[in-house]
């Protein structure tokens, strides 16, 4: 909006406005914007919630016991001051003539709506199940095929199609009418493996944010015909642009933290973790990066794999190969301390970030 206006008036040319003109710079304000946006709105969202769920998150009985003692009263749906901060400073300091930025936006908008409907199922019914799960992946499916089919038309012609691999600089991998499928797993299969992940203070909110770093980072490389070619990754212009999208991503996942960190006075809830993943997802769909999300996501992609080997091999065996699962649950049951499991499994995040960044020099 505010790029919009400079632009539309011939002022980015001009002292200090010039500086609208970078991408770089306008990341940077959407971060900040987003968090003090964050800072200054949730104690009043925090407070709305608190008159909405006045029992709070309902608690599920088969987890770890002390969630039920430490953790009630705490209200959910925390998500909706994620999406408003990271919605407004988006729209305040992006291209909004950039078709990749309004794919991503409705992409996340569509998902945080699958979640707060989720969310406030659970809160009039008063119990853990919430959106069914053939409505709900049904609902994330269409969402994500449809975004997949959109960048296809966005994405230069030589590699619409294509996978890239980690690594490998001219290794790709054609799927052909294949890829809305692989597209579509991937933003809602990140959008369920957020879910999982959400499920500790501050536990899914610290490595969402270096996710999104890292691919701020990409987007900004990929979307710059230089700087692409320099690093001899695939160019898809117009991309760089998604750097604002993820610089007001971390901007309101920072703020939310500060209201979310040990002891958390509220949840992000589905509102927030589905549609953080499936940002995630679509994003890296969008900067032809899906692999490399694996990499950076690698946290969310094991806690996604416990639950389903867990699931899997119980039916087949009627045991457990974890105490529980999502994986930090196990460590719950194990005696870790609920401070331990988080900063953990964040440094893990910090790795795996750095792991994936370092895809991009070393082909």
């Amino acid at each position: 909006m505010l790029y919009d206006l400079i632009m539309h008036h011939g002022l980015a040319y001009t002292s200090p406005f010039n500086l609208f003109r970078y991408i770089t710079f306008r990341a940077g304000a959407a971060c900040f914007t987003a968090f003090i946006l964050s800072l200054w709105l949730g104690p009043y969202v925090i407070a709305w919630l608190h008159r909405l769920q006045k029992d709070g998150q309902p608690i599920r009985t088969l987890g770890p016991e002390r969630h039920i003692i430490e953790k009630a009263g705490t209200p959910t749906m925390g998500g909706v001051l994620i999406l408003a901060c990271l919605f407004i400073a988006t729209l305040l300091w992006s291209d909004l003539t950039n078709p990749f930025v309004w794919i991503v936006m409705l992409t996340t908008l569509g998902f945080g709506a699958i979640g707060f409907v989720d969310d406030y199922k659970k809160l009039v019914k008063r119990n853990t199940d919430g959106l069914s799960k053939r409505a709900r992946l049904g609902g994330e499916f269409a969402i994500s095929l449809l975004a997949t089919y959109l960048l296809q038309l966005l994405t230069p012609p030589d590699v619409a199609n294509m996978v890239a691999f980690p690594f490998f600089k001219d290794w790709l991998l054609p799927l052909g009418i294949f890829f809305p499928i692989f597209g579509m797993v991937v933003i809602a299969g990140f959008g369920n493996a957020v879910n999982f992940t959400d499920g500790l203070d501050g536990l899914a909110t610290v490595p969402v944010v270096i996710a999104f770093a890292v691919f701020s980072l990409i987007a900004y490389i990929v979307g710059n015909h230089l700087f692409a070619d320099y690093l001899r990754l695939h160019e898809v212009p117009g991309t760089g642009e998604l750097m604002i999208f993820c610089g007001a991503a971390i901007g309101a996942g920072l703020g939310f933290l500060w209201f979310n960190a040990p002891p958390a006075s509220v949840f992000m809830g589905d509102t927030g973790s589905v549609s953080l993943g499936g940002a995630l997802g679509v994003v890296a769909v969008a900067v032809k990066h899906e692999l490399v999300l694996c990499i950076v996501g690698g946290l969310f992609v094991v806690e996604t794999l416990s639950v389903i080997i867990q699931v899997a091999w119980y039916k087949r065996t009627k045991t457990r190969i974890f105490l529980m699962a999502p994986l930090h649950h196990h460590f719950e049951k194990k005696g870790w301390a609920e401070s331990k499991i988080v900063i953990r499994f964040w440094i893990i995040s910090i790795i795996l970030g750095l792991i994936g960044l370092a895809t991009l020099k070393l082909r």
